[in-house]
């Protein structure tokens, strides 16, 4: 019947992103110091009932098929919980070399989808598993510098337009791989300042609303520039707050909206970039504790950022 397709359809749409919203709420959770919130163990084992064997990647619940995203939030997960010893590291990094493409773009998953969101997601998880060596930087690098646009930005692909989330993956990749040198700064800083609106909250592109996401991915990107001081901080932040549900919980993608984990998550993070008091500090370009890659030996120099006072 209709309500029992319905529900169908709704399971098998958060089925889909499964992986991810654990990897969000496990972060968020990390950044306001509760890690332990969540079953450990429990959460372990569900991660590996989503490997698939066969490819050698991880779905985004079990006996979904392989795709890169959900790869690099199982890599996450199983880092953030030191617990990557329960990987089949060769076999991963197999899978994730498999997605890229002859231009030096990467696919999602064997259905070929390319965008530059998983390139990043690729040089993130070879990091992440200390295998960087084994992927071609130079033809990675060539590719992301083929979607940079005349406004300073990327797009998702050759000829897209620019996008703040998009931004944001082109910067953290080329960040990783110690190529920052391809971006043209200045330009690029003010076209992500640009995102500021009079409202304090930022937006993806020109003439969109405001979302919340969009706290991390510009503030993570301006901080990789050195110019996270080119928006108005405590503006943003009081945005960012308006935001929550004051009874229960969590952050929405703008005020007056239902929170969800995914923007709880960005939300958090981008008061995190921001120094708000009480939070751990978040790496900016992996989106993991800072502390953390730090520990792993993978944080850059210039991410010792100012902490906000007031």
């Amino acid at each position: 019947n209709q309500s029992q397709n319905k529900d169908d359809l709704m399971y098998h749409l958060t089925a889909h992103l499964r992986m991810n919203a654990i990897y969000w709420g496990l972060t968020a959770l990390c950044i306001m110091g509760h890690r332990e919130a969540l079953d450990r163990d429990e959460m372990i084992e569900y991660v590996m009932s989503c490997w698939d064997e066969e490819t050698g990647g991880f779905g985004a619940h079990p006996d979904h098929d392989a795709h890169i995203l959900s790869t690099l939030s199982a890599i996450q997960i199983l880092v953030t919980q030191d617990a990557i010893e329960r990987l089949d590291i060769d076999r991963v990094v197999k899978f994730i070399l498999s997605l890229q493409q002859p231009s030096g773009v990467f696919a999602g998953d064997s259905f070929g989808e390319i965008d530059t969101r998983f390139t990043y997601i690729a040089v993130n998880a070879l990091s992440l598993l200390g295998r960087l060596k084994d992927l071609n930087v130079e033809k990675t690098v060539n590719y992301i510098v083929q979607c940079r646009n005349f406004d300073g930005g990327f797009g998702s692909r050759i000829g897209a337009e620019s996008h703040a989330g998009q931004v944001f993956v082109c910067c953290a990749a080329l960040t990783i791989l110690d190529r920052l040198d391809v971006i043209d700064t200045s330009m690029l800083s003010w076209w992500l300042a640009e995102r500021q609106l009079p409202n304090g909250g930022l937006n993806g592109r020109p003439e969109k609303l405001e979302d919340v996401c969009y706290s991390f991915w510009v503030l993570s990107s301006l901080s990789m520039l050195k110019k996270v001081h080119y928006i108005d901080s405590d503006k943003l932040v009081s945005f960012i707050l308006s935001a929550q549900d004051p009874e229960g919980g969590g952050i929405a993608d703008r005020p007056g909206d239902m929170p969800d984990v995914f923007h709880t998550h960005f939300g958090v993070a981008g008061l995190s970039l921001l120094g708000y008091p009480g939070l751990v500090d978040i790496d900016p370009v992996y989106c993991m504790p800072a502390a953390l890659i730090e520990k792993m030996g993978l944080r850059k120099g210039w991410q010792a950022l100012e902490r906000r006072t007031g």
